[in-house]
């Protein structure tokens, strides 16, 4: 893609610190990801960041227009948090940590400032006795009103929710939906709340290994489904290709899906009425044209902010769009993007970008 000519381009920061070394040593980088607890610098929990950031850096912020600058915060760099992931997804801010997947490895991890990295809960996603299966971890993670972790299930084909408090994990799950209309879902991909306590969720077929010809497969279509607090599921369009990533705008009046579909690699977004019902079907942002070699990814998680910008992973890493689809500019990744997630005051955004979890700073709520 050509860069307009108003672009600016803000570079990743410095270079690689000697003191990389000493933080692989230490368990923030490298191989022996998944041993334990890892240690890190021993300093207060908080959202904010210290003024020489200790964590490698990577990427850049594509500005395009100066209303970015009101989003991401102005210097911003692509910090590298840690590292060595099958596939990264999922994150969300959960009490004093942020929790985040990787979805081959069936595992849940807990990262924190204070802490560092830990393996939270395993098995996550996939409960039976087949340990061959690929994609078959948790994907989407929420935390609902009481604190309790809800999961997109890959391997289990269903929305599921820890039957613990999220401050005690315990691999002992209930159902909240595995089934429309008798049939099993493909393998719920992520998630959001929607209006009057409702969860809405895509069902692409990536958790299935053959994909639409898995002959496992039994819902004739990839869809949006809402599930409703008395348990009714509900479908909201049953016409995308590949819906993925799924979030609502601040006063829950609108819908957005991502379609991680190579063709059309859109945002969508649809109206919400006052009984959770969707309509009006639209393009609110066309990622198509941004692909290319150098911008790897497709559509796939998004977050919406208090204020309305939408954080969606696409082309590139992390597009930035305004509440009317603006372009704004792109967080740029290295590797394919896959979901964001906010701090609780927005003042940073996490990123699980393939191998690994990233943050950069942004202006705040």
């Amino acid at each position: 893609m050509t860069t307009p000519d108003n672009a600016r381009i803000t570079e990743a920061g410095s270079p690689f610190r000697p003191a990389a070394h000493d933080l692989v040593k230490a368990g923030r980088l490298g191989t022996a990801l998944f041993a334990g607890v890892f240690l890190a610098s021993a300093c207060t929990p908080s959202t904010d960041l210290p003024a020489a950031a200790p964590y490698p850096t990577l990427g850049s912020i594509e500005r395009l227009t100066p209303a970015i600058d009101a989003v991401v915060a102005p210097g911003a760099i692509v910090e590298v948090l840690a590292e060595g992931f099958a596939w990264s997804e999922g994150p969300v801010w959960a009490g004093d940590q942020l929790l985040f997947s990787d979805v081959p490895n069936n595992r849940i991890h807990a990262w924190s400032e204070a802490e560092g990295l830990t393996t939270w809960l395993e098995p996550a996603g996939y409960t039976g006795p087949d340990s061959s299966r690929s994609n078959s971890g948790a994907n989407g993670l929420l935390i609902d009103a009481e604190g309790r972790l809800v999961l997109c299930q890959h391997g289990d084909r269903r929305m599921a929710r820890l039957s613990v408090p999220v401050s005690s994990p315990a691999p002992t799950f209930e159902t909240i939906a595995d089934r429309f209309e008798g049939r099993r879902f493909n393998s719920p991909n992520d998630a959001a709340f929607g209006p009057n306590g409702s969860i809405w969720f895509t069902d692409p077929p990536y958790g299935l290994d053959g994909g639409d010809e898995d002959q496992a497969k039994e819902m004739p279509f990839n869809g949006v489904f809402a599930v409703r607090p008395d348990g009714t599921v509900t479908v909201a369009t049953d016409t995308l290709t590949r819906p993925n990533g799924i979030g609502f705008s601040p006063d829950q009046g609108t819908l957005y899906v991502a379609v991680s579909d190579p063709q059309r690699s859109w945002l969508v977004a649809y109206d919400i009425d006052a009984v959770g019902t969707a309509s009006n079907g639209r393009l609110f942002f066309d990622a198509t044209p941004l692909r290319a070699d150098d911008r790897p990814g497709l559509p796939d998680g998004l977050k919406v902010t208090s204020g309305g910008t939408v954080f969606a992973t696409g082309p590139g890493g992390v597009l930035v769009l305004s509440p009317a689809g603006e372009l704004l500019g792109t967080i740029r990744t290295q590797d394919a993007a896959a979901n964001v997630a906010l701090s609780p005051d927005e003042s940073i955004l996490y990123i699980t970008a393939s191998s690994r979890l990233l943050r950069v700073r942004l202006k705040g709520a």
